[in-house]
């Protein structure tokens, strides 16, 4: 049976493309958008038909035959709260990604592009395993606030890829075992996974947890509302400032690990503090995960872009190595996790869910 299936993963300035057999990729490209162009738009989902003019030149040059394409899988965009898995593309799903009803993020094209061109070869679209799955236990989502929640928002997508790789190699399903892993990007999410569930994890964007290159983590609550409230930044400007302009950036004035590092390798005191004091921040945050779980997991999984950093990783081994034997795999595997879902839908091993 072929499982022949187009992937999709628009970022903010870029859309990624490929096209698996199963697991196989086949063919990828990376798709640059002029961001002068994207800027004009107010609404990420109205820069459909701008992108859709390369993505259209692109397949086109894979000379698809009628009937080859078996299901198009798109990366999930912020939603209301969700178990993991796949989802079909439903009308629902359409209107709240088209309205920002949840973001206004470029993931939000991932279900339009993939419904559009679904309909165009009479195959099933999907999305799966989307930034706002929630396994939360109702004692995880007490913040200490009544008027305030907590959030589960993370890089779901690679936490549940290298799982579920980890698990295979341990010759088991990802439901039968249970991980610490941390994202390490430009956002950090530091998840307890039990046997497949993401059960706690920090806000990646603007919550709990570490600091990251550009994002503010965890905060001291009074002087963030001595800042809130100081006169200097009107609402927009803070969110601008804890979600782009704090961490490393914010320290250091860059969110480049590769250029701290150097800074570090120049003797860069002030660089050396802050790197250690973000690696600091997570492995604490690993900590957290493995009191969620009581000790009770297989390992702690060390994945994302900084992933790469043996200094990183080195330093945050330093902390949490007692816990548990430590598995780095550096990298996103986002295109690979899609397609990952399209092919178990396809084989008959998952049923896709409704929204």
């Amino acid at each position: 049976m072929s499982t022949l299936m187009l992937v999709i993963n628009p970022g903010s300035t870029s859309t990624k493309m490929a096209l698996f057999d199963g697991e196989k990729k086949q063919a990828e490209e990376i798709i640059r958008h002029d961001s002068e162009q994207l800027g004009k738009f107010d609404n990420v989902a109205d820069q459909f038909d701008y992108r859709m003019e390369a993505i259209n030149r692109w397949i086109e040059s894979l000379q698809l035959e009628a009937g080859q394409v078996k299901a198009i899988v798109g990366r999930g965009a912020p939603l209301r709260p969700l178990e993991g898995g796949a989802y079909q593309i439903t009308d629902s799903m359409i209107e709240d990604v088209r309205t920002g009803k949840y973001s206004n993020h470029a993931s939000n094209l991932g279900a339009i592009i993939a419904r559009h061109l679904g309909e165009r070869y009479g195959v099933p679209s999907l999305i799966s395993d989307p930034v706002t799955v929630d396994n939360f236990t109702d004692i995880a989502r007490v913040s200490g606030v009544p008027e305030i929640e907590r959030k589960s928002r993370a890089h779901t997508l690679n936490i549940k890829e290298v799982c579920r790789r980890e698990a295979a190699r341990l010759g088991k399903r990802l439901d039968e075992i249970s991980f610490v892993a941390a994202h390490m990007g430009g956002g950090i999410s530091v998840a307890a996974l039990k046997r497949g569930r993401m059960v706690d994890v920090n806000d990646a964007l603007l919550g709990m947890g570490p600091f990251s290159p550009d994002r503010a983590g965890a905060l001291p609550i009074g002087g963030l509302v001595k800042l809130c409230y100081s006169g200097q930044y009107t609402e927009k400007e803070m969110i601008g400032k804890l979600s782009r302009k704090s961490g490393l950036a914010g320290y250091v004035g860059q969110a480049d690990l590769r250029e701290v590092e150097k800074m570090i390798d120049s003797g860069d005191e002030k660089a050396l503090l802050a790197f250690n004091a973000m690696a600091y921040q997570i492995a604490k945050e690993i900590g957290t995960a493995a009191v969620v779980l009581a000790g009770d997991f297989e390992a702690i999984i060390l994945t994302g872009g900084m992933a790469h950093s043996k200094r990183l990783v080195d330093e945050i081994s330093k902390y949490v190595s007692f816990l548990k034997r430590i598995v780095v795999v550096p990298g996103e595997f986002e295109m690979e996790a899609l397609a990952a879902a399209g092919n178990r839908f396809l084989c008959g091993e998952e049923q896709l869910k409704k929204y």
